[in-house]
């Protein structure tokens, strides 16, 4: 018999029908009741043994963690809690789990033991919830771009350019670390190395992704990204996935509309597919909250906080405007920003974003045409700037809990700007010659953002580390796994 999963079982409207399930045991007790999960839903379905008839070994061998077949009548439940049960009539265990050994016990255990064991922590409830969110999610990106008429492009994982500029990249090569080839110079020659030249695993897709926009209108790369940034903080990974449209004849307005609507799609999209994972996760972090001073949790619960969202327009708040309000703050005055606001320039940490979400605008926000010498080199140049106070047509989209979760520009499209921003920046116009032969020919105003996955299923499944929202978490002095 072909077995059932335990979502389509507990959302079946008749009875009495035999069914088989698949899964694995969650709870076993009083030696008659199995908790069955099967990764399908976080609910389990009730499997009751007639174990008077039951060998007491098999019996023995129903453990948390086991991998089991039953077969029976769906029949509606007697106890409180599940709507359906299996009366089991037959029994088979596909697989032994040493109930001593085996670490996901039906008890609480802490995140960072869970990250140790991230090879098993998804057989948890919350984890099972995390990574069907995350799903849905990657899901909904597709379908928002796809069903805009969006091109999916698939931007090269490894590259000899350095789209942020930063030099936090990860260095790709085939020569032996231990004897490697130098030049006349005495620099290392990576003549020899596989590419013929020094190469890195990619920070962004976005410079590649610009010239299918110049050809194919609109595009978006989803895919892996890789910093070598040395933090350890909860909000960053070495290894992470990055959502970059890129769409041409596009301004910043153009930008700011694309980033707000998209985000309310996918958030929605979770809200009305993962109704059972988000209540529980709603709930785990409540509970999970209880230990924090008052000061410390939450003004708004899980659901309240993504209805938060679609329900507010996002406010558009020029980067001075913001540096203002920042300036004459309380808790500025008062010291209390852990980097206070003196002057025009500064640039904005979490603590800062945060409060202009929840406790100035009280909703989300964008802001706007930030100083130049703090943004990236493709961002457009404002006309008509102060001189000493050049801003750049950016974006960077805060939220509740979270403080920046996009960041986007419109891009410096005028080939004589490019090229004197990347002269002053020492970047290597010979290298990112393919770049700006986007500038030369047939240039147009274009613009994108970028959104980091993780960052978004973090704020939609209210987990608070960046590491528990990846499968498999890589962070300095971690690739486990």
């Amino acid at each position: 018999m072909k077995h059932t999963k335990v979502r389509d079982l507990l959302n079946s409207t008749t009875t009495l029908q035999e069914v088989n399930a698949k899964g694995w045991v969650r709870t076993f007790r009083n030696n008659q009741f199995i908790a069955l999960n099967d990764g399908s839903t976080i609910n389990n379905i009730q499997c009751v043994v007639d174990f008077e008839n039951t060998s007491e070994e098999t019996l023995k061998r129903i453990t948390t963690g086991a991998a089991v077949s039953v077969t029976g009548t769906l029949v509606e439940s007697k106890g409180a809690g599940q709507k359906y049960e299996i009366q089991v009539n037959k029994l088979e265990i596909l697989g032994d789990s040493d109930a001593e050994k085996f670490p996901m016990q039906p008890k609480k255990h802490s995140l960072e033991f869970l990250r140790e064991n991230a090879h098993l922590r998804v057989r948890t409830n919350a984890f099972g919830a995390i990574m069907r969110v995350r799903s849905v999610l990657s899901y909904a990106v597709h379908s928002y771009f796809q069903q805009k008429g969006f091109v999916y492009v698939n931007t090269p994982i490894i590259t000899g350019a350095d789209a942020e500029g930063a030099g936090e990249m990860f260095q790709v090569t085939s020569l032996p670390l231990d004897n490697l080839p130098k030049n006349e110079e005495g620099n290392i020659d990576f003549k020899k190395d596989f590419f013929g030249k020094h190469t890195n695993l990619t920070v962004s897709g976005q410079l590649e992704g610009e010239t299918f926009a110049m050809a194919l209108g609109q595009i978006y790369t989803f895919g892996p990204t890789f910093r070598a940034e040395n933090s350890n903080t909860s909000r960053h990974l070495a290894e992470f996935w990055m959502i970059e449209p890129e769409v041409a004849f596009n301004d910043l307005d153009d930008n700011m509309d694309l980033a707000e609507d998209f985000i309310q799609y996918v958030i929605k999209y979770a809200l009305d597919n993962c109704k059972d994972d988000l209540a529980f996760l709603e709930g785990r972090l409540l509970e999970e909250e209880k230990s924090k001073p008052q000061a410390e949790r939450s003004e708004m619960a899980l659901l309240e906080k993504l209805n938060f969202v679609l329900e507010n327009n996002f406010k558009r708040v020029s980067y001075t405007e913001a540096i203002d309000i920042l300036r004459d703050s309380t808790p500025n005055k008062k010291k209390k920003f852990q980097y206070l606001i003196n002057e025009w320039g500064a640039d904005l940490q979490s603590e800062h974003e945060r409060f202009l979400v929840e406790k100035h605008f009280k909703c989300p926000v964008i802001l706007y045409d930030y100083p130049a010498n703090i943004k990236a080199f493709y961002m457009r140049l404002n006309d008509n700037t102060e001189p000493g106070r050049e801003t750049v047509r950016a974006m960077d989209i805060l939220f509740p809990g979270i403080g920046e979760i996009v960041g986007g520009s419109e891009r410096e499209e005028r080939y004589d700007v490019l090229v004197e921003k990347m002269e002053k920046l020492g970047i290597d116009k010979e290298e990112l010659y393919w770049y700006l032969d986007t500038r030369r020919f047939g240039s147009a105003t274009h613009a994108g953002f970028g959104l980091g996955f993780e960052r978004l299923v973090l704020f939609v499944t209210g987990m608070t580390n960046i590491r528990d929202v990846i499968p498999f978490p890589r962070t300095p002095g971690s690739a486990e796994f």
